[in-house]
């Protein structure tokens, strides 16, 4: 139950205050700005903002406190007659939100949808980046690892085809029709509009050169980021890209095969596992609540919360919502 508690305390207070900081970005009209950071370390005027699905997960995080609550009413009112019917009642009370929480997972699979749309989008950029780099007449980044925007105006020029200065979504089309997206259930149609969607910052259904250039160098700047930080390389160094979406109903069992696993190693290990607590607060003289409580929470959240912070550093309305989402969900 320590160890429980104390991993729930710390991912909605060491993990979440960290993603926020790490992820901030400038606000503007309550919306925070994608890769903007120009406050550094001042809060005021910066922070993060999310989508409404992440307001779904965290009013479903507060649903699910409910039977905590209810058992805790006796101990809070001084009452002991009442302490078996209010476990009794949490008991029934947890077990309807697990079945009604699955059965919503099942039929309302949001987060999942979510994954899904942005390792498509990550697909079409690396793409698009690839393609232009085999396209271009150099590097598309200079020698210090900055977007080398004189060689994206050249490029900008070549698919401008009527030279209007504009990119219209059928010189987009004719730009990705060599791109190979085969890896995931996505068409050309589809890359395009991603593209415009990101690219066209004046939604007039049309790129200007400036907005090309500006595209495709914030791309090319998240690709180091993220390759700096043990990601994907593949932006710009040409490798094939690894986001393969495996079949549905293979993900399905899988999943229920794992959760059986996970449920035989707790049964298997768990008494072991107090034993060893209540050794090594005998040796050190560290209550064994504090124990669980702080220091087995580190440990077994540690790698979850190393992946969550660099996913969150990204400082993306879509990958900050998606961070928020997995911590409010767990």
């Amino acid at each position: 139950m320590g160890l429980l508690a104390g991993s729930t305390v710390l991912l909605l207070t060491i993990i979440w205050g960290t993603c926020v900081i790490i992820g901030k970005c400038d606000i503007e009209d309550s919306i925070a700005l994608d890769s903007t950071d120009t406050r550094g370390f001042i809060q005021t005027g910066s922070g993060i903002s999310t989508d409404i699905w992440t307001s779904y997960a965290a009013r479903i995080m507060v649903i699910s406190v409910i039977p905590f609550v209810i058992v805790q009413l006796p101990q809070m009112l001084n009452s002991t007659s009442g302490r078996h019917l209010a476990v009794l009642i949490g008991l029934v009370i947890s077990v309807c939100l697990l079945i009604s929480y699955c059965l919503y997972q099942i039929f309302q699979p949001w987060i999942q949808k979510r994954k899904l749309e942005y390792i498509k989008h990550k697909h079409v950029i690396l793409g698009l980046l690839r393609h232009l780099k085999m396209r271009s007449l150099g590097k598309l980044l200079k020698d210090n690892g900055e977007p080398d925007t004189d060689v994206i105006r050249k490029l900008f020029a070549t698919i401008d085809e009527n030279k209007d200065g504009h990119l219209t979504h059928g010189e987009m089309t004719a730009l990705v029709v060599g791109i190979q997206f085969e890896e995931i259930d996505l068409d050309h149609d589809d890359a395009v509009t991603r593209i415009m969607a990101d690219f066209d910052t004046s939604r007039n259904q049309l790129i200007g050169e400036a907005e090309f250039v500006n595209g495709v160098s914030r791309w090319l700047q998240g690709a180091k980021r993220s390759k700096d930080q043990g990601g994907d390389a593949g932006a710009h160094t040409g490798d094939e890209a690894t986001e393969v979406v495996e079949n549905a109903t293979w993900i399905s069992v899988k999943a229920g095969l794992l959760l059986l696993l996970g449920a035989l190693i707790a049964a298997a290990f768990a008494d072991p596992l107090v034993g060893a607590v209540d050794d090594f607060s005998t040796a050190t003289n560290i209550p064994a609540f504090f124990i669980s409580f702080i220091f087995l929470p580190l440990a077994t959240n540690s790698s979850e919360a190393v992946s969550a912070i660099i996913f969150a550093s990204r400082d993306k309305r879509q990958t900050t919502s998606l961070t928020f989402s997995e911590i409010y969900m767990q």
